[in-house]
């Protein structure tokens, strides 16, 4: 059993910016086309922790961070950008539709 302090992964994807709502992140979950470490996620519940590699695609792309923070809240970009390092080349800014 994996220990400390974790967050939903939908709420974390809001927050990161890296889903424009918390209904489109919570769809991206249930989709079956994000995975964490590997492992193919289909709930929204799912929890992520610090250290946490999370995949999805977008459009053309497959967009790929580390989680490296897990904000108390949806904050401005530069606040929300703290929370992953990105791990494949593109563009700054990952909004989904």
């Amino acid at each position: 059993m994996v220990h400390g302090p974790a967050l939903r992964l939908d709420k974390w994807l809001w927050y990161a910016r890296l889903a424009r709502s918390r209904s489109a992140a919570q769809a991206l979950c249930e989709s079956r086309r994000l995975r964490v470490d590997g492992r193919v996620i289909d709930r929204s519940c799912a929890r992520v922790r610090p250290g946490n590699v999370i995949a999805f695609p977008q459009d053309d792309k497959v967009v790929a961070v580390r989680v490296e923070a897990l904000p108390s809240g949806r904050g401005p970009h530069a606040e929300a950008r703290l929370a992953y390092t990105p791990l494949m080349p593109g563009p700054e800014r990952h909004e989904t539709a």
